[in-house]
Order: C-alpha cells, then structure tokens, then sequence
C-alpha cells in the first residue's frame, strides 16, 4: 500500500509517512509496566466505580429535562440540543440539565475490565483480589446482571443499545431501539464471565458457576438478533447486516458490520459452531471487498453518506476485527486484507510520538476514543511499544491533571474538551489499559510466544489464567 499524505485543520501538509515508528528508544521495553500502570488501570476503575458507572455520554443531549419539559417534540430542535451538547467547546450539560445513565456498552466495557483486572492482581498473597480495595470478581458480576436486565426485550435473540434517545437527520432512535455494536460489546462480556465458571483457580460456588455458565447461552441468542432483525442476507462478494433497526437503505455502515463478524467469531470461539464462523467470513469477505486503495475502510459506502471519513476508531474497529478472526479462527484468508490496513492505521491515523490522528485527512481532534482503539489493535498485534506509546501520549495529554484515572473526550488544536465520558472515556480507558497489560504479562511470560497466539475453541480462560503474573513469594 502506498502512504498517502494529508492535511490537518488547518491546512497544513502532513508527508507521507512521517508519522512511521522508526525511533523506540524512549519506550519502556522491561518487565516493569505491570508497576507503571496497573495504578492507571485501578485509578480509572475507581473513579467509575465511585459513580457506579453513571455519567454524561456521548450523544445524550436529548436527554436535556429542559427539552423534555417541552410541549412539543421537533427534530430541528432536537438536533440543535443534540449538537450544541455534543459540539460545543465547554460542558454545557449542567445547562440543559442532561441525565446522567449508565451506557449499556460501557457496561460491558466495564465488565470486562474488572475480568481483566482479576486476572491482573493474580491470586497470591502479596496480590490477592481479595485483599484489594474492592472486589473485581463482584462488580463484574454485578454489571454482568445489570446486561441481562436491561437487555432489550422483543426481539428475535439477545440485543442491547444505547439508552438515550438519538435524533438522526431522518428518524429518531428510542431507547427500545438495539444496534449491533452494543450487541457485540455485550456478548463479549457476558462470554467472558461466563468463561469463570470452568475455572478451577477461581473460588465460586456451584450456584454462581452455574449462573456464569448461563450467560453463554442466553449471548448465543444473539445470533438470531443479527440473522432474523439486522437482515443477514448473502450478496456477491459475501454477506452484509444493518446497524440497528432503523438504518438508511441507501447507505451501509461498514465497522457495525465488521462488529456483527467479530460478535460471531467470539460465539464461535466459545461454542465451536461451524455456522457461526461461516457467516463470520462472509461478512467479513464483503467488509474486504470494500477496503479502498490506500487501506482503510469509509465510515459509510457510499462514503458521502456520511460527514465522517476514515476516521480513527472505526478503522480501529475494522482492523480488530480481522484481527480476531485469524487468532480465533487460525486462518490467513483476509492476510494481506490485515497488512495492508494495519500500514495505513499505523502510519495515517497515528502520529510518531503516539498522538491518535483524526482521520486520513486532519490531525485534530485528537480523541480518546481513538487512543483506547490503537492500544487494542497494536498490542493484539505484539506491537507493545507502539501501544504504550499512544499510552503515554494519552496519560500526558487528556488524563486530568491532579486526577489519576480521569480522563478527558478530546484535544483540539487550541484547547481541551473538559468532560469526562463515562463509556468513551473512562469505560475505554479501562479497557484498553487492562488488555495492554494482560499483553504485556504474555510477553515478560514467554518473550518467544507471539501475543496472537490464543487457542480457539473456548480455552481462552487457560491463556487468561497464563497471562496472570506469578506472584512473589
């Protein structure tokens, strides 16, 4: 793939390739990142734990009391409150009296955070989870509880979305209203509890075993969602879904899809269901298919549906995707699909020093969502100095100052968006960091083990259990 250049805001060049990662001399390499940012990791689960997950969100300006209080429901003045909530320079939430909720994605962010976190801390005595300041098992229980409660009901199989309504320029999405990304996120999780219940290092009794066993089942519903209510239907290079229930016929959102294989492809990782990875690879046949020149996949096709481009964590989503299937399901079909968009993801969309680039085109804004996407592509990848780069550029300069583990949405080219997020935010931020570290435990495990070597077929809890590191004694 040839790099291209571009141009940022405000009109600057950016060369070709400038941004490559040539220089690695001022990452840390060793053995002691687990000491540098296990503090992060549990910083960050604090400040979310201590509002129980709840806080201001990305697109929730239609939950403004004021407008609420309204007599009337016009789609011009809820896209005006929607936007100047989500556009404007300062928080102006406290303003239009925005309801805080707890996201349902974020949730399961939340959730696989805390597994993560379990797995970190190891059972030894020096790092017991049950010495520490709260129980990481617990609240992963708990959120796992709060899914299937607030789970979206009538629908073909198990589904989930946002839980705030969103005015789009044609329609307005309910809260009633599932979509496949929040799907995803959530079957994952629910997959990840449930692999705790074969655990032997992990102290449950039978009943809580059997509870975690349950969630596998009732994620694997999922599939019907995605087949029977987003339109699974096979075209000529593939397969293709919707997004949610009320998307655009004339316009295909490609990272929802990608989104759709990958949800798939953790099914079949747990299940072993030869149908679930065969719709997996036609999905992702259609998402390859569409892959544009330079590497990197439009938010829509056609891409003027949309005003976003090849922006960050989109791409991200796309590349992770592929990614999972050749871990999970060892196969290289989408191989040079993987290379040729990880060059462009790596060189177009992420600065030297790893400061997340907006989009193909424009530097800024330099978003946190788009930070917490890279750390997961590259250190699936192996790519540890590179992930803990964008780590460090992310600590430095969207991390609040004076407030470790609160984070920031977005830096703009002469000021910082002050808000913190509580999914974009601080639910990806856990994330990221705790996959990162759990990649980093892998490599000071086994410096020879490829970090994509995870076993299909729902073993993933042995190489989880690996990656813990062994406690001092």
């Amino acid at each position: 793939m040839q790099s291209q250049g571009s141009s940022d805001t405000d009109g600057e060049t950016r060369p070709a390739g400038m941004y490559r990662l040539e220089d690695e001399g001022d990452v840390d390499v060793g053995g002691d990142r687990r000491e540098r940012y296990l503090s992060v990791l549990d910083s960050t689960l604090a400040y979310a734990r201590r509002r129980d997950y709840v806080g201001p969100d990305y697109g929730d300006g239609l939950s403004s009391r004021l407008l609420q209080a309204l007599p009337i429901d016009n789609r011009w003045l809820n896209l005006a409150v929607q936007e100047t909530v989500k556009r404007s320079p300062v928080d102006v939430r406290p303003i239009f009296r925005v309801e805080e909720r707890r996201n349902y994605k974020g949730a399961a962010l939340f959730t696989m955070a805390n597994l993560n976190y379990y797995d970190l801390v190891g059972d030894g005595t020096e790092t017991d989870p049950s010495l520490a300041a709260f129980d990481p098992l617990l609240e992963a229980d708990r959120l796992a509880d709060w899914l299937i409660e607030e789970r979206i009901t009538d629908y073909s199989g198990f589904c989930g979305g946002h839980r705030h309504p969103i005015q789009h320029l044609h329609t307005k999405g309910v809260p009633s209203d599932p979509d496949i990304v929040s799907t995803a996120y959530a079957v994952r999780a629910l997959l990840e509890v449930a692999r705790f219940a074969g655990r032997e290092d992990v102290d449950l009794d039978p009943e809580t075993r059997e509870k975690y066993a349950s969630h596998a089942e009732l994620a694997r519903t999922a599939v019907d969602f995605l087949v029977e209510d987003l339109n699974y239907r096979e075209v000529d290079d593939g397969a293709k879904i919707d997004y949610h229930m009320n998307h655009p016929d004339d316009s295909y959102t490609i990272n929802a899809a990608a989104l759709g294989a990958s949800m798939l492809v953790d099914l079949y990782d747990y299940f072993g269901d030869d149908d679930l990875r065969e719709r997996a690879t036609k999905i992702l046949d259609h998402v390859a298919a569409c892959q544009t020149d330079r590497g990197g996949w439009p938010y829509r096709l056609p891409a003027d549906a949309s005003h976003l481009s090849m922006d960050n964590h989109h791409n991200g989503f796309v590349v992770e995707s592929f990614q999972r299937y050749r871990d999970i399901v060892g196969d290289d079909r989408y191989e040079e699909t993987l290379e040729d968009a990880l060059e462009f993801y790596r060189d177009e969309l992420f600065a030297l020093d790893g400061a997340p680039n907006f989009d193909e085109e424009n530097d800024y804004p330099r978003d946190i969502h788009a930070s917490t996407q890279g750390m997961l592509v590259f250190a699936r990848e192996g790519e540890l100095e590179l992930a803990e780069r964008i780590l460090r550029w992310t600590l430095a300069n969207l991390q609040v100052e004076g407030e470790q583990g609160r984070f920031y949405y977005r830096k703009y080219r002469h000021h910082t968006k002050r808000v913190t997020l509580m999914r974009w935010c601080q639910g990806w931020m856990s994330y990221a960091t705790s996959e990162f570290l759990l990649a980093c435990a892998r490599r000071d495990r086994d410096p020879e083990r490829p970090l994509d070597a995870e076993p299909a077929g729902g073993d993933r809890e042995i190489d989880r259990r690996e990656a813990a590191p062994t406690p001092e004694t």
